[in-house]
């Protein structure tokens, strides 16, 4: 019991000054520790990010607020027709929000509305919509002819599935793998 009251004693000589000081310190380290956590998750984890603009149209809208996995993102394997968040600077640092077409190495072009990828017609099921097929009855194509394109080992060639409203790879050019910071979506608000 004497042992404990000498050492209360010894704590009553602490000064003010020492008591915040020691406080401002552990309010520091909180403050720092909790800014490392959501800087970690919202850049390696999660990323969430508004959509703006029409370019993803009906899949994605306008106003929509998505989260999408930071981690496959950085660290995994991009898939073709996954809709990656990339920034690009080639223009204007921008975020991005479009669908991976094709993948290092492809030639890619688009002819009679159809998209190849190696040759290949591309099956895109994300395209059958009334939107669509409603332009395609009034204009005649929904994915106007461009390309033939061939990626870099180190490319992937993005498009908006608003084809008629998305400036994406067939403008900007192709997305380097460094520049895709999140896959896939996962709709909180669907907006307009």
């Amino acid at each position: 019991m004497a042992r404990e009251n000498n050492r209360h004693k010894g704590d009553s000589k602490e000064t003010l000054g020492k008591v915040i000081a020691s406080n401002l310190f552990s309010l520091l380290k909180i403050f720092l520790l909790c800014l490392v956590a959501v800087y970690g998750t919202f850049n390696y984890l999660v990323k969430p990010t508004w959509i703006y603009g029409v370019s993803m149209y009906p899949t994605l809208k306008d106003g929509a607020f998505v989260v999408s996995n930071a981690f496959v993102g950085h660290f995994m394997d991009v898939h073709r027709q996954d809709i990656v968040i990339a920034y690009d600077s080639k223009f204007a640092p921008v975020v991005i929000v479009k669908r991976v077409i094709g993948l290092p190495g492809d030639t890619i072009y688009a002819k009679n509305d159809i998209v190849y990828v190696n040759g290949k017609p591309l099956d895109e099921p994300y395209l059958e919509s009334d939107y669509a097929r409603t332009f395609r009855e009034l204009q005649g194509s929904f994915t106007s002819d461009f390309g033939p394109v061939t990626l870099g080992e180190d490319e992937y060639f993005l498009m908006g599935d608003n084809r008629v409203k998305s400036e994406d790879s067939r403008v900007r050019g192709p997305i380097k793998r460094d520049a895709i910071k999140a896959c896939g979506t996962f709709v909180i608000l669907k907006g307009k």
